[in-house]
């Protein structure tokens, strides 16, 4: 016996009659790709739980330090960046933050994606253009980062 509810089949399968099994909604057939047959979906998922939790130290610690304190806000001026950049404690700091920000957005917004893009080329398209967006924003602020000049006149 199979009832179907919400494009979900649950089977009755034992004896018991309250007793049904919930069929996975995306089990694996003869013809699923590859790709999807990595753990890559799983490191993606670890990943926006790790740099999540890194994340909020580096952006708390930025906020903190930068804001209540040095002063506030009204101390940040070209000199001020200036002066942090010359550390390379603060270039790795705003680094990380760079680079752990964008690519935890950019693995969210492929998701999104995923869930959201009804057609394959449609699909292909966006995830095309979240990669450029996100490689040309991470090596132009890595660039700027450590090729900021302060004697800039």
């Amino acid at each position: 016996m199979a009832i179907e509810t919400d494009n979900v089949e649950l089977t009755h399968t034992s004896t018991d009659p309250g007793a049904f099994l919930i069929e996975a909604p995306r089990t694996r057939t003869k013809r699923t790709g590859r790709t999807s047959r990595t753990n890559f979906e799983m490191l993606a998922w670890l990943f926006m739980r790790l740099s999540g939790i890194i994340l909020v130290f580096l952006v708390l610690g930025h906020l903190i330090i930068q804001l209540v304190l040095d002063g506030g806000v009204t101390k940040i001026s070209f000199a001020f960046v200036a002066g942090r950049w010359a550390s390379p404690f603060w270039q790795v700091w705003d680094l990380l933050m760079l680079w752990l920000a964008m690519l935890h957005g950019a693995n969210g917004m492929r998701t999104v994606i995923n869930d959201y893009a009804e057609r394959d080329t449609t699909r292909f398209w966006l995830k095309v253009l979240l990669v450029t967006a996100t490689v040309f924003t991470v090596l132009l602020g890595t660039l700027v980062i450590f090729t900021f000049d302060p004697n800039i006149s």
